[in-house]
């Protein structure tokens, strides 16, 4: 089988690349125009893989993708192309609606045409398999879960751009018949996360001594998943995954992100002591700010992920502990990695304030 990964050295698409080539026999053709997120330091071994092809298109880009489709012939499509950050979407939403819906329509269309051109046991295995997210859901309350059902209700530019690429896919499957299947998964976290996201932030500051941001009262609770089981989920979903069918991924951790950040603190206190008390006393829980709460924020997301259980059986296997200790550890292990991101590509400040502050 050969499967075409858009985003592919991005931080989920990155792992499902590499759990393709170490788990499997599968050939991959990684198309991804590297943006400032892109991680291709994650697939480096990758990189001497017979198995592997790189391409570097913008998804945007319809002829290029059409010739990729023609050299390469796959026989199966994972889109993970996004931009993926809610505070950047706040600042601006003009490269969301570019790549998530505008990229995913080009994307569409040349996997259309790919697919209505191939004949018999070709046609009928090819899937495209879409992956989205639970924010388009909206906000929980106190009690329930996300279930495939839930109605859409989509609160920030990010997250309305993911579910409009969501009907897209849904649209193209019931028009023209195209073997879709979608998945939303609930926050990821793990090795090669970019610093802009809460975990890998939260660890890098706290390693540094420098205020850990908190909004609001950090009483926004999210449910985590390890990218490594979210790539076993997904390569479950491409393979097993009924056309048409819409399947939830969760890790079963729903936590406060009050309380993720304070076992962030924890975790870098035991794993690397400060400096200035000797190794002993001292606690990086001090360094929590709480800070204006970010525009919209949802106060809940929590994922019913009985389905892709049930019916494909995979379940998490790492707990939130187990998982978080795993990912500081990689931070720490890895400061080469994130430094050179800080020095140039990203600086550590805040995004997604400036213009709601001035539609207020």
């Amino acid at each position: 089988m050969k499967i075409l990964v858009t985003g592919g050295a991005g931080f989920i698409g990155s792992a499902v690349i590499r759990h393709l080539l170490q788990e499997g026999e599968a050939e991959v053709v990684n198309v991804d125009k590297l943006t400032y997120a892109a991680t291709p330091e994650a697939l480096e071994e990758a990189a001497e893989n017979p198995r592997y092809a790189f391409a570097k298109i913008d998804i945007c880009d319809g002829p290029a993708l059409r010739d990729v489709f023609a050299e390469q012939r796959p026989d199966a499509v994972m889109h993970l192309a996004a931009e993926s950050h809610v505070d950047r979407s706040i600042d601006d939403a003009a490269d969301f609606i570019q790549t998530n819906v505008v990229g995913t329509y080009r994307l569409l269309e040349t996997a259309t045409a790919w697919w209505q051109e191939l004949e018999g046991a070709a046609q009928r295995d090819f899937r495209f398999h879409h992956i989205s997210t639970d924010e388009v859901f909206g906000a929980l309350g106190a009690e329930g879960q996300f279930t495939e059902e839930t109605p859409y209700r989509p609160n920030s530019p990010y997250s309305a751009s993911k579910a409009a690429s969501d009907h897209f896919v849904r649209a193209w499957h019931h028009t023209y018949g195209l073997p879709v299947v979608t998945s939303n998964c609930s926050n990821n976290y793990g090795p090669y996360q970019f610093p802009e996201k809460l975990i890998p932030l939260m660890i890098i500051s706290a390693l540094e001594g420098r205020p850990l941001p908190v909004y609001g009262k950090g009483e926004n609770v999210r449910d985590w998943l390890h990218v490594e089981d979210h790539a076993r989920a997904l390569v479950a979903v491409l393979t097993q995954g009924r056309r048409g069918e819409t399947y939830n991924v969760g890790g079963d951790s729903e936590l406060r992100n009050l309380d993720v950040v304070g076992m962030i603190c924890d975790l870098v206190d035991e794993l690397r002591p400060r400096p200035e008390t000797g190794g002993s006393g001292g606690t990086r829980r001090d360094l929590i700010a709480f800070v204006a709460d970010r525009p919209g924020h949802d106060l809940r997301y929590a994922v019913d992920a009985s389905k892709i259980k049930q019916e494909l059986g995979w379940a998490p296997r790492e707990s939130f502990a187990s998982g978080l200790r795993k990912t500081v550890a990689w931070y720490l292990d890895n400061e080469g990695w994130w430094r050179t991101i800080l020095a140039g590509r990203y600086r550590g400040g805040r995004l997604g304030v400036a213009k709601a502050q001035k539609a207020l």
